[in-house]
């Protein structure tokens, strides 16, 4: 898929703006962003339920509107599209029959967890199973690129983790993948390439290595309010340290035995204790906050 200076307005307001993005065939691409980023309008146009109103759009070399593209993409919408009365089992092979190799229905229904519920109709199952449901609909026709918008959104563990599943045996196939989600762990998990857009521009991508960074971070929480200057004082030059959020605090520089041993000391001299205190490199979340900022949207 191809995104080349893609433009959406709604009136006067610019919900993507000039946006560049390249999904590479059997990857799993992470799109991630806060609420309003220009996300959900950049995968509708690729799906072909909105237009744009400038660049240029390919998703398997073909404009998202040919109706060629149809049988070959999956889509997984983040909420409704199946009729309410329709039993679970019932759907699944409905679709199934629009598809010239689909995958077996029951066996997709085993593999989410799903075989006791065939019968339910869906307005009946809870917002896990129905979600669970929508991605069976998603990947029953071996798409060659699937879109899941929020697969896990409300799922429990194990749920979740079977859909990890389901999207890492995609990947395996040679099927591409565009996810879309705000559970940073997942797309960390999942992803070969995270682009991340803020105000309907690309303003970081790449794998979620090259993302996060080799480097190591000392962190722990305590009370909130530690003089993280004072603290700072006592450790190696190049070191940095904050607190963010109240009460959890990171120490990024050379980390190792000697910077452990000087926070600990530190904090036994200054009678703060500390909980949860560990080594980890940093997070995607910890990049996407410094991306796109706190502040609630």
């Amino acid at each position: 898929m191809e995104i080349r200076e893609l433009v959406k307005r709604y009136g006067r307001k610019t919900a993507v703006d000039g946006l560049k993005l390249t999904c590479r065939t059997g990857e799993v691409t992470a799109i991630l962003g806060p609420n309003g980023a220009g996300k959900t309008s950049t995968i509708e146009i690729c799906e072909g339920f909105r237009r744009p109103d400038g660049g240029t759009v390919r998703v398997l070399g073909l404009d998202p509107a040919d109706p060629a593209l149809k049988p070959r993409l999956g889509v997984m919408l983040q909420a409704g599209g199946v009729p309410p009365a329709v039993r679970a089992g019932e759907w699944l092979r409905v679709v199934a029959r629009f598809y010239a190799h689909p995958l077996d229905p029951d066996a997709l229904l085993a593999l989410l967890g799903l075989t006791e519920h065939a019968r339910t109709p869906y307005r009946r199952l809870s917002g896990g199973q129905q979600q669970r449901l929508s991605l069976a609909a998603a990947v029953i026709g071996r798409p060659e690129l699937v879109f899941l918008d929020e697969p896990t959104a409300g799922l429990d563990p194990q749920a979740r983790h079977a859909c990890w599943d389901v999207v890492t045996g995609l990947r395996d196939a040679g099927v591409s993948v565009v996810l879309t989600t705000h559970q940073m762990d997942e797309a960390e998990k999942l992803s070969d390439h995270v682009v991340v857009i803020d105000h309907g521009r690309v303003v970081a991508e790449g794998t979620p290595r090259e993302l996060t960074g080799a480097e190591r971070q000392l962190r722990f929480r305590a009370r909130p309010g530690l003089d993280v200057d004072q603290l700072l004082g006592a450790l190696p030059p190049g070191s940095a340290a904050k607190e963010s959020p109240s009460g959890h605090y990171i120490i990024e520089g050379q980390v190792g035995p000697q910077m452990l041993a000087t926070v600990t000391a530190w904090c036994a001299a200054e009678s703060v204790t500390t909980e949860d205190l560990r080594i980890e490199r940093r997070t995607l979340e910890d990049v996407f906050l410094e991306l796109t900022g706190r502040e609630l949207r």
